[in-house]
């Protein structure tokens, strides 16, 4: 389990939730002149940039990739994302702290919300030895459908499931961040704002998840495909739909080691290049706001 990709529309206040708030690092920093060949960015073709957050490299933690397009202001959520949770009385703290609001769901667990209204859920302990990210929850129709699909055809573990309340928590490895699927009593609507899981596998197995997805007729929405990375390794991807619409992208693990090692200069690149940015003031100027998506 590698991340998840988040649409931001204000980028400086998204960095102060994840840096100050959170407590994450940026790991690394990337701007792009145009479009991503798997639409990492979503359905744009224009000025975008990629920052990946977390509490440690993406080898051993789940992180959040946040891609910002320059001409984007806000997104529309809709109910296929439900929620981050991790461990880290730290970060409980630090809202409270920054006066960001908080909401106790359950005993010693905390809700509260990044820019652009994506859910987090705050377990107030000390942050765990390996990641504190636990789990990944996404909104299903029906939920045995996607048991089929994640479980029986991409081959992860279902560690619970309760029928009564219409939920499974899966994984593929005891260590990992879990995905966990919930039941949303009706069809799963993805907004504009919608996201992308993404998980690492040998790169030898890339072909097979794509002839498996072709004979089961399940939806691929970017065939097997090289991305280049200016002077960086390029990765092998495929991305899939579940029978929702979730996007999910499945990489070359071997190349993808290579582009995501950590860059030392993560903070100052996204400092900079939100320094550099000019675009809240050029819409305020021409009295226009930026296109909400």
């Amino acid at each position: 389990a590698l991340h998840f990709v988040f649409k931001v529309g204000d980028r400086p206040r998204t960095a102060r939730f994840y840096r100050e708030l959170l407590g994450m690092s940026v790991l690394r920093h990337e701007e792009f002149e145009e479009g991503c060949k798997a639409s990492c960015n979503g359905p744009y073709d224009g000025k975008w940039s990629k920052t990946m957050v977390g509490y440690g490299p993406e080898d051993n933690h789940f992180v959040a990739e946040l891609t910002y397009n320059y001409g984007i202001g806000e997104y529309r959520l809709g109910n296929d994302f439900l929620g981050i949770t991790l461990v880290s009385s730290q970060a409980v703290t630090n809202a409270k702290n920054m006066g960001w609001p908080l909401k106790e769901v359950t005993t010693g667990v905390f809700e509260t919300e990044a820019p652009g209204g994506y859910k987090f859920y705050l377990e107030d302990k000390e942050k765990l030895k390996q990641d504190p990210v636990l789990k990944v929850t996404l909104g299903v129709s029906n939920l045995q459908k996607s048991l089929n699909y994640w479980s029986g055809l991409l081959g992860m573990k279902i560690y619970e499931k309760d029928e009564e309340k219409q939920r499974a928590l899966l994984g593929y490895a005891d260590n990992q961040c879990k995905l966990e699927l919930k039941a949303v009593g009706g069809a799963v609507d993805h907004g504009t704002a919608f996201g992308r899981i993404a998980f690492s596998c040998a790169k030898e197995e890339l072909p097979n998840i794509e002839a498996l997805m072709k004979k089961e007729n399940q939806t691929i929405l970017t065939p097997l495909v090289s991305l280049d990375t200016p002077g960086k390794a390029t990765v092998q991807v495929i991305i899939l739909a579940d029978p929702d619409g979730h996007e999910i992208c499945f990489v070359g693990d071997e190349a993808f080691r290579d582009l995501s090692k950590v860059d030392p200069n993560g903070d100052k690149l996204l400092d900079d290049a939100m320094a550099a940015d000019k675009s809240d003031k050029w819409f305020a100027e021409h009295k226009m706001k930026k296109v909400s998506a």
